[in-house]
């Protein structure tokens, strides 16, 4: 699908269907020709609205006010409104009277967000009929907007947006498909684009490096562990960031076995690993002016005569120990050695991203990621980010006493809490036992277990994984450029 800028008035510009958002009640705009048929309708101009007239050729969509995040979700809906027709061109104008670039680039968002589908395993394809949208630089105020400013706002948008929908395509994708070996293909795909490398490590590089606790977790699986490490080296980067994304590319629970409902969905608990992989992608895209890290521990949890047990003692990369309680808190060992890995390359800033734990969907309901870190300027930074960019975030609050209850009598610490209370925090505290001292107000985990994946669609996200967390980095680092 092609988006594309035209100088040229709305009416003067050749389409399939115009798109008019429909911004207040009384259906006031000068580009809606139907008010007597939206009244007929009883349009009331609310968000997730939208109806296509055929008289006029136009897809009224309910926009309730121009903020970015409703006009993603009115470009969403206006797709969605006319997928079964045979459209193939629209038009919109870009409602610019505050922000042109902020308002084009929310479009162009919203166009390619609400455009993915997944059919990988449909035997009769739906295929996507739009073909082409052309944003005109007309508003109702004839703000002035230059070419330049405008396809550089269409460049970001569509760039995040892709990004994102590569995240969604690689969670939605099947186990039986998606090993750890096909992911870390994809990561190697990535070494194509300029400043970009891509290394991956095996099971021989994690037993060097002491990383016992990944191996313990792989274990019973037949598809052998892989530590992917993609790196972004811009000439005179101002930072270095390095995100670790969990990569369970299947999690049956191990011998603390899942109920059968709960192991569907289980291809999403690699969301972690492909959002780091798509922010990565993102950011060498956009030239954002950082080095970046893309650190992925690749394996699934299964069970088997060599599966770890509860019971078992696993030594980390670290030298720490941990007592086995659960082999479905298995994440946690991942990252725990993972974040050892990472820290060894000096991180200005280190992020985590992982579907952790159920517990936070418990918290924050589940589109919303928790966000847990000892910096409160930095959190707060991400969440302010996050707001801009649609993602939904939430601040989970790490307390001392939570700590203690993860304490062990046979080891240096347990991987579950004794408590069934305030599991999403403890995860992130047992995840701190592997942060070091220098790196604590650095880091921050991103618990992403609510959005990264539902089974229903919800604004502009289509049933299936949501890439959830990649567009908030992406625009934290956008902002964090700008400083």
């Amino acid at each position: 699908m092609l988006i594309e800028i035209s100088n040229k008035k709305l009416q003067d510009t050749p389409s399939d269907a115009k798109i008019i958002f429909v911004i207040d009640k009384n259906l006031s705009h000068r580009w809606i020709e139907d008010k007597e048929e939206l009244e007929l309708l009883g349009f009331k101009s609310e968000n997730e609205e939208a109806t296509f007239i055929n008289t006029h050729k136009i897809i009224y969509v309910g926009c309730e006010s121009l903020e970015a995040d409703n006009i993603r979700l009115a470009c969403a809906k206006a797709l969605e409104c006319i997928k079964k027709t045979n459209i193939k061109t629209l038009t919109i104008g870009t409602y610019s009277h505050n922000c042109p670039g902020i308002n084009i680039k929310a479009m162009a968002e919203g166009f390619v967000l609400g455009s993915y589908v997944f059919n990988a395993y449909k035997t009769n394809k739906e295929a996507f009929k739009i073909e082409k949208i052309t944003i005109c630089l007309e508003d109702y105020e004839q703000v002035d907007v230059s070419m330049q400013t405008a396809n550089k706002a269409l460049h970001v948008g569509k760039t995040i947006a892709e990004v994102t929908n590569l995240a969604k395509e690689i969670i939605n994708i099947t186990p039986q498909d998606m090993t750890p070996l096909a992911l870390a293909n994809e990561a190697l795909k990535l070494a194509s684009l300029p400043n970009v490398t891509c290394k991956v490590m095996d099971k021989e590089f994690l037993e060097e490096k002491g990383m016992n606790a990944f191996l313990a977790v792989n274990r019973a699986s037949v598809h052998p562990p892989k530590l992917i490490h993609l790196i972004y080296k811009p000439e005179n980067a101002i930072k270095k960031i390095i995100y670790v994304g969990k990569g369970l590319t299947y999690d049956s629970g191990g011998l603390s076995l899942k109920p059968s409902e709960h192991m569907v969905t289980m291809k999403a608990d690699k969301s972690g690993g492909a959002a780091v992989l798509a922010i990565l992608k993102g950011a060498a895209l956009l030239e954002l002016p950082f080095e970046v890290h893309a650190i992925i521990g690749a394996t699934e949890n299964m069970i088997g005569g060599d599966a770890y047990k509860p019971d078992d003692v696993l030594k980390a990369k670290n030298g720490k120990t941990i007592e086995v309680r659960n082999t479905d808190a298995e994440g946690r060992l991942v990252l725990a050695d993972c974040l050892g890995y990472a820290q060894e390359f000096k991180p200005d800033l280190l992020i985590d991203m992982a579907t952790l734990t159920g517990a936070c969907v418990v918290a924050l309901g589940e589109f919303t990621t928790g966000v847990m870190g000892h910096s409160d300027e930095l959190k707060s930074s991400l969440l302010g980010a996050a707001s801009k960019s649609g993602e939904l975030g939430a601040v989970l609050p790490f307390n001392k006493y939570l700590k203690k209850l993860l304490k062990s009598s046979v080891a240096d610490m347990s991987n579950i809490s004794s408590s069934r209370y305030g599991g999403a925090i403890t995860a992130g505290l047992f995840l701190d036992n592997f942060i070091d001292d220098e790196n604590k107000d650095k880091w921050l985990h991103l618990d992403i277990a609510g959005p990264a994946y539902l089974e229903k669609a919800w604004g502009y996200n289509q049933c299936g994984a949501s890439g959830a967390g990649v567009r908030m980095n992406l625009y934290w680092m956008i902002e964090e450029s700008k400083k």
